[in-house]
């Protein structure tokens, strides 16, 4: 035997090692593909959820449909009435909490940690502050009252954060937050299938719309049952959300981010 060799008992041991964890790695690697693949369509549920409960439950709040709001604070101003506080505050504390947002992923970034499940939990415990003040207020709250409005910025917080994680952990994934754009893509990828002006365009269109559906898809069901549980329950409904930002965060922690990249 040469010098500095495993003995073959031990060889033998090693590789009946490894073939005992292959089927558990196999196991890990599909789940972390799958999840990479959910989580996208995960996200869009929790906001069209929360996009739909704020929107009932506070007054006209949108808290991811950001634009939305600038609509409503704009009409207002033009017409002379007066703009709901929540309104005026959504698109500024929308704009800091995707600059503080960016800086953390950063920060994270410097000392070599990834950054997507940091995101991740700080969307739940702002999903979950939003869900606690507005249940401690009961099934319904007057949207001009200092809770509710503070509730509602926890909530636009926390669309600002998945917009920016999106971004910047889950580069080449389509909004989770935005539809315009999005039935915007899939429309066009749909027309261009249809002109079948080749085969690698149609390629690729066919893959962006694949890639683009389960955000859409994702959003409407988020708001259906949004405002489904809204009616039913009130802001109670926030539980929703912030269940599925739980279980993002856990999605997140198993996911294979190269893969959601991919």
């Amino acid at each position: 035997m040469c010098h500095g060799a495993f003995p073959q008992s031990t060889v033998r041991t090693m590789s009946e090692i490894v073939e005992r964890r292959t089927p558990r790695v196999r196991a890990h690697l599909v789940l972390s593909s799958l999840n990479a693949k959910m989580l996208p369509a995960v996200l869009s549920v929790i906001a069209g959820s929360v996009d739909a409960i704020g929107f009932l439950g506070l007054g006209g709040l949108f808290t991811a449909h950001i634009t939305g709001n600038l609509v409503i604070l704009l009409a207002h101003l033009v017409t002379g009435s007066g703009a709901p506080a929540a309104a005026i505050l959504a698109l500024p504390v929308f704009v800091t909490a995707l600059g503080l947002t960016r800086m953390l992923a950063g920060a994270l970034e410097n000392v070599g940690v990834a950054s997507l499940r940091p995101l991740l939990l700080l969307q739940l415990l702002l999903l979950t502050g939003f869900f606690v003040l507005c249940a401690s207020a009961g099934a319904r709250m007057d949207p001009d009252a200092t809770k509710a409005i503070l509730a509602g910025m926890l909530g636009v917080s926390a669309m600002a954060v998945q917009n920016a994680l999106v971004q910047i952990s889950m580069k080449g994934v389509p909004s989770t937050a935005a539809m315009t754009a999005n039935i915007t893509r899939v429309m066009m990828d749909i027309c261009e299938m249809m002109l079948g002006r080749g085969p690698a365009d149609m390629a690729k269109a066919r893959d962006r719309a694949m890639r683009t559906r389960p955000a859409i898809v994702g959003f409407a069901v988020g708001c259906c049952l949004g405002a489904t549980c809204e009616t039913a329950i009130g802001l109670r409904a926030l539980a929703l959300p912030a269940g599925l930002a739980l279980l993002a965060v856990a999605m997140g922690t198993t996911a294979n981010v190269e893969g959601v990249r991919d």
